[in-house]
């Protein structure tokens, strides 16, 4: 349903109207404290949710969730505020003031975000961060939970279990990954083989769009909710909630890690790997990880260690005998496994190796800010060991990036490519991450690193698809197009969201134009509107 609200003022409209996106800092957070007070049902505690540069929490408050020390230097361009929403007012009120002062905003839900998209602009710009939208309510009887989009997903986990010790939710396997930015972008972890992507569960939602009205699925219309469930809900407006469906988890179930070097006929398992990850009993996830390290064997060499990390949907026994069959080179023993609750395999994949208990999930500072990369692709023929003996030579020789092999197949080959924004289901054997992290400072290490896993990323292209070369949305990449031209136009728009959009670009577009014109809500990598198109009516209410 709408929000009602009171009118606001016209003359503090006409008079922001006026006003320009080049302000000095203290006239953006005076104009724009104003606008909120006019616009909020509590104008006494607006100032409490304000920070401006000469704030003594500011740096504090950005810094909280800029998960990438890339774009945490002094010579980074920071926001003119920061704005902390308690309230779907708030958020209502923020998006309009914004708009009046034509200043960009931001949204972040305090997440990962790979490129500080959330949080760093080129020109002026306020940051909503929806850090305080942490709830997440559990219905057990009706299966669904409402999760607010600041809500981290270990908070999601943790909720669900403290209501149900056999429902889940497929998401990712890192607890301090954002909801507003997961949800929205599609959403993977390690259910994906069962029960598909984080969008395929989304039955309901709440925005707030350009005109400051909270709509939901029945009343923002179906592309727009067709959008929002993969396409990203910074390009549309801001996610306050998603309602999702749960998904059975059984009573225990069975992780295990095992390890091979090139020494150790690493390159033939991966070989098998590719035969079985993508297309064995859905319950199973085996996710490998390649990672150039020291040899043990001969001094002073590099080797590549492949890691097969699994979970299962089901008991050791079982798995065992599974395996044993489908994938004997890993030669997996029972001893090897560990049987647990899924909520504690949450725990484990987490790799929180310092003894961590379920309550860890709710802690989301438990992450080591570094500088990091992060790129995609998807691979739809298996890659034969002679290329693969082509790939260990160049990341022995580049010496720091590794990939990570995502097995699709099961659920992913049944849901149509078209029913969300998500276009990479059926026909695709696993995804690609490519990551490099590092903690040296400087911009030549900088620009070392980013060499190397651009390196790296060239030289796979004979191995993975083509016409378009895909990528995700979720490991948001700007070297594969970014917008040029300010508020980016729909060409700028085409390079890249055809990579993570294929054929669901125009209908993407068609949302964008119907929900947001002019464009408003924008950054480097948004979907763009149709050239042309004006708001049909001033926006002087909420309703």
């Amino acid at each position: 349903m709408e929000n009602p609200i009171s009118l606001p003022f016209l003359s503090v409209i006409v008079l922001l109207l006026h006003l320009s996106n080049s302000l000095p800092t203290t006239s953006i957070y005076d104009t724009f404290l104003h606008c909120l007070q006019s616009h909020t049902n509590q104008p006494d505690h607006v100032s409490n949710i304000v920070y401006a540069q000469t704030n003594a929490s500011y740096t504090s408050v950005l810094r909280a969730f800029a998960r990438n020390a890339r774009f945490t230097s002094p010579s980074i361009q920071k926001p003119s505020l920061v704005v902390t929403p308690q309230s779907e007012n708030h958020v209502q009120a923020s998006v309009v003031c914004a708009k009046s002062i034509d200043v960009q905003l931001k949204i972040r839900s305090g997440g990962h975000d790979f490129e500080g998209v959330s949080y760093v602009s080129q020109g002026p710009f306020v940051i909503l961060d929806m850090f305080n939208f942490q709830n997440v309510t559990v219905d057990v009887q009706n299966e669904i939970a409402v999760i607010q989009a600041g809500a981290s997903l270990g908070q999601v986990y943790y909720r669900i279990w403290e209501k149900s010790k056999v429902h889940g939710f497929p998401a990712g396997a890192c607890p301090t990954v954002g909801v507003g930015g997961h949800l929205s972008g599609g959403g993977y972890g390690n259910m994906i083989r069962k029960y598909g992507l984080s969008v395929d569960h989304v039955v309901d939602a709440k925005i707030v769009d350009v005109k400051g009205r909270v709509l939901d699925k029945a009343t923002m219309g179906e592309d727009l909710f067709w959008a929002i469930r993969g396409g990203g809900g910074a390009s549309f407006g801001v996610i306050l909630s998603y309602t999702v469906k749960l998904v059975a988890v059984p009573d225990r179930v069975t992780v295990f890690q095992v390890d091979k070097t090139l020494e150790q006929n690493a390159t033939d398992l991966v070989v098998q790997w590719q035969q079985v990850a993508p297309h064995t009993d859905d319950r199973l996830f085996l996710r490998l990880v390649l990672q150039p390290v020291r040899s043990n064997v001969v001094k002073g060499q590099k080797t590549i260690r492949a890691s097969v990390e699994a979970l299962f949907l089901g008991e050791a026994n079982e798995l065992v005998t599974l395996l044993g069959k489908e994938f004997p080179l890993l030669g997996l023993k029972k001893e090897l496994c560990h049987e647990m609750r899924w909520i504690d395999s949450v725990v484990w994949w987490a790799n929180y190796n310092d003894g961590s208990s379920v309550n860890a999930l709710l802690d989301r500072t438990h992450y080591s800010v570094h500088s990091n990369k992060r790129k995609s692709d998807y691979v739809q023929t298996p890659i034969s060991r002679k290329e693969l003996t082509w790939i260990w030579k160049k990341m022995i020789e580049l010496g720091k990036v590794e990939l990570v092999f995502n097995p699709y197949g099961g659920k992913m080959n049944e849901v149509p490519s078209d029913s969300t924004p998500f276009p990479h289901r059926a026909g695709n054997l696993y995804k690609i991450q490519y990551t490099v992290s590092w903690q040296e400072l400087g911009a030549a290490a900088e620009e070392r690193f980013l060499s190397e896993i651009k390196v790296l990323h060239n030289y796979m292209t004979p191995f993975v698809s083509k016409n378009p070369r895909g990528a995700y949305f979720n490991y948001r990449d700007l070297d594969i197009g970014i917008n040029n031209h300010g508020k980016n136009n729909y060409q700028d728009g085409k390079v890249y969201s055809m990579k993570y959009f294929k054929n669901n670009f125009e209908r993407l577009v068609k949302a964008k134009t119907e929900i947001d014109p002019e464009n408003f809500f924008w950054n480097e990598q948004s979907i763009p509107s149709y050239p042309g198109h004006k708001e049909t009516a001033p926006i002087n209410s909420f309703s």
